[in-house]
């Protein structure tokens, strides 16, 4: 397996010019589409020049991290979700209710979502390699949002009784739409999928977990169900793709849904999800301590979100080689790699901060990285 000592999570700040031809042009219009290659291009060709290993696109034809694939999965429709589980506004933000969907017809899998955007993206470093290949310790990273999403903020609601009289069924065909579009982009080349996954952390969370036991009764059965889920939606990878796992606690606009140690889910989650990667936020007090790092398997690489992403403020060098040292004594450091805590930008608006500071904080991941074994 690839060593990946620097990271991120996947989403970048949109330029201006690309946030108004996303308000001018229709989605999916080719005039669009070209302006969103424009952006992915000098994205891709920033992340290179400044030495990152993990290149993504940004997901800049994405209106949120989530929506826009789970959305287009055949048999789903998108519903309004609940306001209890609002996140928290940062000062200035609006409180933001994110969406729910319902599967109302049978899932299957359809055309592959995510193949032309890989497809891009992998053209897009090529081009810096005029031999063709995109160079060493450069890989392509495609991030999914967790099939958990199209059932948490809706519980049994979350499928039609017609036509899921039996959630296990509900579950077996979203888990097959998965595999088929992880299993297309392996076609293609792509060697490490990253799975997002947000409401782990409602787990850990007094408030969040009240709203999910309103929705669900029994927390810890539907935990360890999602843990199932995910490890068979990325059981039938190759055995050189990397798979991650990106656990968060809200990011829309700089704002959070929860907060809490992982130390609550760590029993569950860390010891039974079968990835390669656990991605980790660990930005703020919000996070709670190292601890729960005890229970990652001797195989699992930790990266450890510790530049954030809700502001522009640079962490020193001095402070991540700490808290990095600190991890080292739970986690041997040849298993510890470094990234921002989350995206820059889970919903297209982005988070509140600058180009300028998004682009700072990833030299800093690049920088600090390379001195994890001084």
């Amino acid at each position: 397996m690839v060593e990946i000592r620097a990271d991120q999570i996947g989403s970048l700040l949109r330029p201006a010019w690309l946030l108004d031809a996303r308000a001018r042009l229709s989605a999916g219009s080719p005039e669009l589409r070209e302006v969103e290659d424009r952006a992915i291009t000098e994205a891709v060709a920033r992340q290179l020049a400044i030495g990152l290993p993990v290149v993504v696109d940004g997901e800049f034809r994405r209106s949120v991290f989530w929506l826009d694939f789970i959305a287009g999965i055949d048999g789903l429709v998108v519903v309004d979700g609940d306001e209890r589980a609002a996140f928290s506004a940062a000062p200035g933000s609006a409180a933001y209710v994110p969406k729910g969907t319902r599967a109302v017809a049978k899932i299957r899998p359809g055309e592959s979502q995510l193949a032309g955007d890989y497809r891009f993206l992998a053209d897009a470093i090529a081009a810096h390699h005029p031999a063709g290949s995109p160079g060493p310790g450069v890989i392509g990273k495609i991030t999914l949002p967790s099939p958990t999403r199209a059932h948490v903020l809706n519980g049994r609601e979350a499928a039609s009784r017609d036509v899921y009289p039996d959630m296990d069924d509900y579950w077996n065909d979203l888990i097959a739409v998965y595999r088929t579009e992880i299993a297309r982009l392996e076609e293609l080349g792509c060697r490490y999928i990253q799975i997002d996954e947000p409401y782990f952390s409602s787990f850990v969370d007094p408030a969040q977990r009240a709203v999910l036991e309103a929705l669900h009764g029994d927390l810890d059965d539907l935990l360890i169900r999602y843990v199932e889920v995910v490890n068979e939606c990325v059981g039938h990878r190759r055995s050189d793709t990397i798979a991650g796992l990106h656990i968060c606690r809200g990011n829309a606009r700089s704002t959070w849904f929860a907060s809490g140690g992982y130390d609550a889910i760590a029993p569950i989650v860390f010891a039974r999800t079968e990835v390669d990667r656990l991605l980790l936020e660990y930005d703020d007090e919000r996070s709670g301590s190292f601890e729960a790092l005890r229970l990652v398997p001797a195989d699992t690489t930790v990266v450890l979100g510790l530049v954030t992403t809700k502001h522009g403020e640079l962490e020193s060098i001095d402070h991540l080689r700490q808290r990095i040292t600190a991890a080292a004594e739970l986690v041997p450091l040849d298993r510890l790699a470094l990234s921002p805590q989350c995206g820059f930008a889970s919903v297209a608006e982005g988070n509140l901060l600058t180009e300028d500071d998004q682009w700072r904080k990833l030299e800093l991941v690049v920088e600090a990285s390379e001195q994890m074994g001084d």
